[in-house]
């Protein structure tokens, strides 16, 4: 394992071979992702940990050491190799959900389904800016461009790329401006999260395992490793082989248990299921025990919730576009501006420092090796932000509406999300409301104009509602990798910079060719879909106008003081077992997967620690992190087994 050391430590650069051989991990992820999203329906690139990330990386490691035995001086040491690993992760995250695979089908949709009977064309049509969309938008019937999309190329027909170009880069740079503010946030936050509070980082410990290249073999030699790596090699060989024979038995991963709730108040609990990953066992394993019980008991806590408000004879109405209640949604959007502001606070004497270094240029905190230098963060969040805002106020959004939907999403959202990786690991970021829910806690949806409510649903749905593969996380992970390896991190913005290039130029001619080859009707179908709920709400709202309802306040207060005495007695009493961000997190999609996962390390550690001791804990950990190569490991063996056979692959507990 890679050690810290000395921070004085000589630091390692980044050498023209391993861009070179970054580059190309970043270009196989761009083949590689939508072709098995899309095509075979296993979602690779979903997760801030994503199993093609891990999976190409595992070919960089195993060259590597080929290259070791031919010719040492084409090998690539530690610091290099986590180079690579964080150039793969963020051209896979952007392949996927980052950017790419919700993108592309949101600037589609319109044009292909809008009809008379859902009356897109004079609802939504006359607000939409023709630099945003690919076709032409004064027209609101289906356009060869786009009905080639859906339906594939005509005999003879080429794949129209020029359409293509003013949109996407017109959103590039909405894009760009996002990512420039989460990556200078991700420089200012680093020494508050890692060396002031020592966040555990969970998702960084697999990569830098397979990064360090002097104690490789030791790590595959381990006998735990390997028996960690074979249960889910078993589980997902045998559900492998019963997609292809069906008489081989399926061990199931996945319980729903509404089903069993048949009457009243049971029948209005919200989604609830059983999924078992291994993977997320694995993560879980370095969480605190105390944090572990937080997640799973706050979940319960969410469904004692549903039960109670039936018992009571409330309405159980759903949060829209969400998996969770209305009341739930808004005492979770309570959770979050209290917990942000707990890190503010918490972090205010960093934060004061960073401002004097900023004004006067206070030689006493050095940030020579941050990701950016402090003036320059300041300056880029301000750059990235107020950019952000322009660019939706130039497509015609108000620029009060503007200012609320980008700094709710930039610093509220992003903030907790990023935070519920580095601290919970979670490998889903998912959170349980949008900017338009803020906003609605004041006045009705459709006081804002079918223009503003218009405009919101693109946004909302290439970024803001579903924020998997987000770079925020991956910035903070991508800088705690580099601490551990002694790495500069202004080379590694470089990289991580020159992967996002790499993504943005080679990564919509797989992401267009296949629909045009194959027609998107016939793939995965999650982008489309997502794209569809979010216009539909916007014009739901626009032609229903909706009144002002009193709970939404009413709960976002309930969740703020609950979430403030919550983060009271946590900052108190050390002996206090319920952390905020379990609450925060509650009632996420991310939770709904991955509670039962935490329920069971919970017990195992619990046990473990109780009864056995550190020791057999710190000596347990080679098991884990082999459940979470041998998962992943087996969703890209099955990746390219599927793309073989042409058959459908078997079920991943992370959808």
């Amino acid at each position: 394992m890679i050690q810290t050391g000395n921070p004085r430590e000589k630091l390692h650069g980044i050498s023209p071979v391993t861009l070179i051989v970054g580059v190309l991990g970043c270009i196989a992820a761009c083949l590689v992702v939508p072709y098995a999203e899309l095509v075979l329906q296993i979602q690779i690139g979903i997760c801030q940990f994503a199993p093609a990330a891990i999976g190409l990386f595992l070919v960089v490691v195993g060259l590597n050491q080929l290259a070791r035995k031919l010719n040492p001086r084409c090998f690539l040491d530690s610091a290099q190799m986590s180079v690579v690993y964080c150039m793969i992760v963020v051209a896979t995250l952007l392949s996927s959900r980052g950017l790419l695979g919700k993108l592309i089908p949101t600037l589609a949709m319109t044009s292909y389904y809008a009809s008379p009977e859902n009356r897109w064309g004079t609802t939504i049509f006359p607000h939409l800016p023709q630099w945003m969309f690919p076709f032409g938008v004064e027209n609101p019937k289906p356009q060869p461009v786009i009905e080639q999309y859906f339906q594939g190329l005509r005999k003879g027909n080429r794949i129209p790329w020029l359409p293509w170009v003013v949109p996407l880069t017109a959103w590039y740079v909405f894009a760009c401006c996002i990512f420039m503010t989460w990556g200078c946030l991700a420089s200012l936050l680093r020494k508050q999260w890692a060396d002031n509070e020592k966040l555990t980082f969970p998702l960084v410990q697999l990569p830098l395992e397979l990064a360090d290249q002097d104690s490789l073999r030791s790590f595959f030699r381990n006998r735990l490793m390997w028996i960690g790596f074979s249960i889910p090699a078993f589980v997902f060989l045998a559900n492998g082989l019963h997609q292809l024979y069906p008489a081989i038995p399926e061990i199931k991963l996945q319980v729903p248990l509404n089903p069993f709730f048949t009457s009243k108040p049971w029948s209005d609990v919200s989604y609830t299921t059983l999924f078992l990953s291994f993977a997320a066992m694995g993560f879980c394993y370095f969480l605190p025990t105390q944090l572990l019980f937080s997640l799973w008991f706050f979940f319960l806590f969410s469904r004692g919730e549903d039960l109670m408000v039936s018992l009571l004879g409330k309405p159980v109405d759903a949060m829209p576009m969400y998996p969770t209640r209305l009341y739930m949604g808004y005492q979770i959007m309570g959770a979050y501006v209290v917990l942000f502001a707990y890190l503010v606070r918490s972090g205010w004497p960093h934060l004061k420092s960073v401002l004097r270094k900023v004004l006067v240029d206070d030689p006493a905190l050095d940030d020579s090796n941050e990701l950016v230098p402090h003036r320059l963060a300041v300056l880029g969040i301000a750059l990235g932000t107020g950019g952000s805002i322009a660019w939706l106020i130039a497509a015609g959004m108000s620029p009060w509406l503007a200012v609320v939907e980008m700094v709710v999403y930039l610093f509220l959202v992003g903030t907790i999300m990023a935070r519920s990786v580095a601290e919970a690991g979670m490998i889903m970021c998912e959170t349980s409301f949008r900017p338009l829910d803020v906003v609605r806690m004041f006045s009705p949806a459709h006081a804002l104009g079918s223009r503003n409510l218009t405009l919101l649903a693109y946004p909302d749905a290439a970024f803001v509602r579903d924020l998997r593969g987000n770079l925020f996380s991956t910035f903070l992970d991508a800088l705690r990798i580099a601490d551990r390896v002694h790495l500069r991190k202004r080379h590694l913005l470089g990289a991580m910079m020159l992967a996002v290039f790499v993504v943005m130029v080679f990564g919509p001619f797989v992401h267009l060719h296949l629909p045009y080859k194959k027609s998107m009707l016939t793939l995965y179908q999650y982008g489309t879909g997502n794209a569809r709920m979010l216009v539909d709400d916007s014009v739901r709202a626009i032609q229903n106008p909706d009144v002002y309802d009193v709970r939404r306040p009413a709960n976002f207060a309930l969740g703020a003081v609950f979430s403030l005495f919550l983060t009271i007695m946590r900052t108190r009493f050390y002996w206090w077992p319920l952390y905020p961000i379990g609450f925060a997190l509650c009632g996420s999609w991310t939770i709904i997967v991955f509670w039962f996962p935490i329920f069971l390390t919970w017990i195992i550690k619990s046990v473990m620690l109780r009864y056995w001791g550190m020791k057999v804990y710190q000596n347990g950990r080679p098991l884990f992190l082999g459940m979470i190569l041998g998962e992943f490991f087996m969703a890209v063996l099955w990746t390219v087994i599927c793309s073989i056979i042409r058959k459908p692959a078997p079920f991943f507990p992370w959808p």
